[in-house]
Parts: C-alpha cells; structure tokens; sequence
C-alpha cells in the first residue's frame, strides 16, 4: 500500500478523527493536553470536569493554590508535576500573553510542561494548523508501517511523517495514526499490520 492508500483505509474507519480528551475551549484543550502526558485520555476526562469547574479559565488557574488543584488531579499519573505545570503556563498565558493562547509552536513551547508533541496537538486540534503530533501509538504504527526507522527518535518520526504525508493531511493523520495503533494495531498486536489494515479496508468496502 501507497501512503495515500493507508491514509485511505484509515479515512474509512476515522471519517473524523479528532481528539478523545473532552473540552470546549483553546484554553482547555491545551491544559488538558498537558495533563495527558503518560496518561490514558479516559483518566483526563474523569478529572477535568472537577478542574474547569474550579478553575474555569487561566486567569482563576493561574490563582490557584497548588494543594487545591493536586487534591483535584491527584487520580491521575504524575499529578504533582502536572498540577505545578499548568497552574505556570496559566500565569505566564495571563501575564505575558493577555490571556490567549499562543498560535506557534515556539510559543507553545515556552509554557511549562509544553513539549514539542503537546504543542503540535494544540496547533492542530485548536488551530487547524497543519501538524503532526508523535505519541507512543503513532511513534509504533509509523515504524510497523516501515515509514520510520526503530532506532527514529520522536522528532525524526515527525519529520519522515511530514515528508511522507501530504500536508493537507497532516492533521486528520495524526488522529487516524493514534486511533488506529491505539484500537487496531496496539503494542501486544504481533500480526503484520498491512494484514489488519487489509481487513479494514475489506470490511468498511463491504459496508
């Protein structure tokens, strides 16, 4: 299969692939990526609700008392680092940024607790800005894809995906690479993945 025919297969079986962390806001959607770090999104969403209710934007966030928000997040993994982190990023979005979310990457990237992958979500979840975020699901189905390399660090993945990938792609691509490593082609899966993808592509052309 053609990249574009994998990307093809996967159109069929996410038709509108778009982040499972639940939010409402540019705000919210980056603090809740935040928080994802090594962290199931099912566990986020149990917490979040409780947080914006509290803290509903950065500018009550950035107030807030970091015992308060750790009792509130302490459900999820490494809650004592997150808790410090976006309470920061809430305070320099209020301080620096007059409340807005920052639009590039390198923005982006200077708030606390902001990688290189958060801040790719953020562009193309929040922003519509062409990106390609590289988490554990997307770093393993790029590999067993043969489209990256099993020595590939995370920056190398994104960028052999950017290539590959044609831009207008880039952010639907993400999501249906997530998705599908995630449900369809997940670390304990041994079978060959064209195999699945196969599968796939047989059962939605039924359909």
């Amino acid at each position: 299969m053609t990249v574009n025919e994998v990307l093809d297969v996967l159109s069929f079986e996410y038709p509108d692939p778009k982040s499972e962390l639940n939010y409402d806001n540019k705000f919210r959607l980056l603090i809740a990526v935040i928080l994802s770090a090594q962290a199931t999104d099912v566990s986020i969403n149990k917490a979040t609700p409780a947080l914006f209710k509290a803290y509903p934007d950065s500018y009550s966030l950035a107030k807030a008392d970091l015992d308060d928000v750790m009792e509130i997040l302490k459900s999820i993994n490494l809650y004592k680092n997150k808790s410090k982190y976006i309470i920061e990023t809430s305070k320099k979005i209020v301080s620096e940024l007059n409340g807005e979310i920052p639009k590039t990457r390198e923005e982006l990237m200077s708030l606390p607790g902001v990688g290189r992958k958060t801040a790719n979500v953020v562009l193309a979840e929040g922003f519509g800005t062409p990106a390609i975020a590289v988490d554990t699901h997307v770093s393993r189905v790029a590999k067993r894809l043969g489209w990256a390399d099993e020595k590939d660090s995370v920056l190398q993945i994104e960028e052999k995906l950017m290539k590959k990938i044609p831009k207008h792609r880039w952010a639907s691509a993400h999501h249906q690479l997530l998705l599908f490593g995630r449900y369809h082609s997940t670390a304990r899966d041994t079978r060959c993945i064209y195999e699945v993808l196969n599968e796939l592509k047989e059962k939605n052309y039924k359909n």
